[in-house]
């Protein structure tokens, strides 16, 4: 899909992004893994560094143990998770997330639906798209499907994960992440 650049200032040079990617079956291998693969591609594609990949069973607990790891690791800047986030029983992303995440990021979703409403109608009402921040890392759910990770990645991520993108994105706001965090260590240190 071709880039639009008119919200893009060319005069300002590109940051790389360190993202991990997980994507979460109970189904999916390395062999056909069409939304961890079609993510890896984007990925690169733009410029950003696939720091890590892993496919996860839809499990809460395994989910949130990869999610704290990757939250942990100095080195990610970013997950973006794919599938779970659907209605069915196994489905459990949006609850993995709810257990890690500091701060909510809901207009990610929010727009996520309404970008995937004019390619699929109603149907994205049963899309639990959600995105949050932990530690200082983003952290991006996206649906299991090869379209759902295509519309959050070209319409949404690859210019929110792009350092000249304006009037905002959300590179230029991750030094100061984790200052809620800090500030918490501190406080807890100075009455110690």
């Amino acid at each position: 899909m071709a880039r639009d650049t008119s919200r893009l200032d060319m005069s300002a040079a590109f940051q790389p992004v360190n993202i991990a990617v997980m994507t979460v079956s109970d189904t999916r291998t390395a062999d056909d893994d069409r939304s961890g693969d079609l993510l890896a591609s984007r990925i690169d594609e733009d410029g950003h560094v696939l720091a890590a990949r892993m496919i996860v069973t839809d499990d809460v607990d395994r989910i949130v143990a990869q999610l704290r790891s990757w939250i942990d690791d100095g080195g990610i800047d970013v997950v973006i998770t794919t599938g779970g986030t659907g209605l069915t029983g196994r489905d459990s992303t949006p609850e993995a997330f709810a257990k890690v995440t500091e701060k909510d990021i809901p207009g990610f979703g929010e727009l996520f639906r309404q970008l995937s409403y004019d390619k699929i109608g109603t149907s994205t009402i049963q899309s639990r798209a959600l995105a949050g921040v932990a530690g200082g890392t983003y952290l991006f759910a996206l649906p299991g499907s090869p379209s759902g990770c295509r519309d959050g990645w070209d319409d949404i991520l690859r210019y929110q994960l792009d350092i000249r993108h304006r009037p905002c994105n959300f590179v230029e706001i991750m030094p100061r992440l984790a200052e809620s965090a800090t500030q918490r260590r501190t406080t807890a240190k100075a009455n110690a």
